[in-house]
This record gives C-alpha cells, sequence and structure tokens, in this order.
C-alpha cells in the first residue's frame, strides 16, 4: 500500500513538472490579474465571456497569447447577468471613461455598445436579443495612453421607449451618459462589471515592426 501510494504521488508530481516546464519552455504563462479594490467596486453580479479568454470581468486583459490585440477585433462578448429577473426588461450599456486617456478624459464617455429591449429570460442565460441603438465596437485604446477601463451596466427598462438623439447617434465620443440616464429616469444598474486594457503596442513585450505601425489614426478608443 506504501509502495503504491509513493509510485503514484511521484507520477502526479512528475505530470505537474512536465506541465509547468511545457508552459514555460513555449513562453505560455498567462498571469490573469485582479483589478484594484477601487476599480473592482463596479463589479457587481454581471459577467463578460470573451473567447479564449473566459469571463474577463474585474481582470486585466493578459499580456499573452496577443489577448490585447485579438480582443480589438473578436466580435461583441457574451454578457451573462445571473441575477436578472426573468419577466423583466433591460438595457445594457458598454463605455469607456478613460477616452482619450484615464490621465486626461477628454472625450469621456465613449459609447462602446448600447442595447436595449433585452428580456430578463434571455441575459440570465448570456442570451443578448434587443435592439442595438449602438452596435458593439471593441475596444481600441490608442498606443501611449494607459490602461482603459471598458465598463458594462445592466438598468431595468420598466416599459420605456430608449432612444438616442440624432445629436448623439453623429458621434460615439464625448457622450452624456450622465443626462442619457437622467433623460429616461434610469437610477442605479441591476448590475455591472469592468475590465481593463491597454494597446497591444504598449506592452514590454512588443516588438515594432520595420515598416511601422499599420493602426489607423481615426480609430475609436
Amino acid at each position: 500500500m506504501d509502495w503504491t501510494m509513493k509510485l503514484a504521488t511521484a507520477a502526479l508530481f512528475l505530470g505537474l513538472t512536465m506541465v509547468v516546464t511545457r508552459d514555460e519552455d513555449e513562453g505560455d504563462m498567462c498571469l490573469y490579474e485582479a483589478l484594484s479594490d477601487t476599480d473592482a467596486v463596479l463589479c457587481k453580479g454581471l459577467e463578460v465571456f470573451y473567447p479564449e479568454l473566459g469571463n474577463i470581468g474585474c481582470m486585466f486583459v493578459p499580456d499573452c497569447n496577443n489577448y490585447r490585440q485579438k480582443i480589438t477585433h473578436w466580435a461583441e462578448p457574451i454578457v451573462k447577468f445571473p441575477g436578472a429577473l426573468e419577466g423583466a426588461t433591460y438595457i445594457l450599456v458598454m463605455v469607456d471613461p478613460d477616452a482619450p486617456s484615464r490621465s486626461s478624459p477628454k472625450a469621456q464617455f465613449w459609447r462602446h455598445w448600447l442595447v436595449t429591449d433585452i428580456k430578463g429570460i434571455d441575459i440570465k442565460k448570456g442570451k443578448l436579443q434587443g435592439q442595438e441603438l449602438s452596435p458593439y465596437q471593441p475596444p481600441s485604446p490608442p498606443a501611449k495612453t494607459g490602461f482603459h477601463r471598458y465598463q458594462f451596466f445592466i438598468y431595468l427598462q420598466e416599459g420605456k421607449n430608449i432612444s438616442l438623439h440624432s445629436k448623439e447617434n453623429k458621434t460615439r465620443a464625448s457622450w452624456k451618459m450622465d443626462k442619457f440616464l437622467n433623460r429616461f429616469h434610469l437610477s442605479e444598474p441591476e448590475a455591472s462589471t469592468q475590465f481593463m486594457t491597454q494597446n497591444y503596442q504598449d506592452s514590454p513585450n512588443y516588438q515594432t515592426p520595420g515598416t511601422g505601425s499599420s493602426e489607423p489614426r481615426d480609430k475609436p478608443k
């Protein structure tokens, strides 16, 4: 019995060692870092899932596997609100409050996504079927502007007919989110979360190509 247990323990240790060694050899170590306590205050009951990353709520997008570049091209994430009331209707808002940078947010808020008429029974399961007033626009923080917060809010719609003014529809930058909320008497969000990322070219592991950056100058924040 003792000999069998020792052999099993040795095999398990060897397997774990091989996994760690393989990851280190391939440079595939990914660090999932949680947001600071200050930024984590916003994380309340909402889950946001991206391909390969899983639920990125309350986390930094890892600086590995080109995730910070991939997220600028991925389609909209799965947004799940487990606490949703099945008979209720909700509004989803996604914004970047740090446009063009957190230290100088002159274009706050950048509206990345706005969806209304979402049924509680759907978003409870991660299905986002509603009216898109602003189609999803992936995070694209400009180079040398530091980390940006990408915030998601869920509001109870309560039968209101939600719309954007023509002026609001002309641009996503400098959106007066507080005025929008007040206009439709939307109080505190039912759920919220955020994640943070920065331009992939600002990574210490990024090697500048000889041809220079291919990012368009007017790419959204």
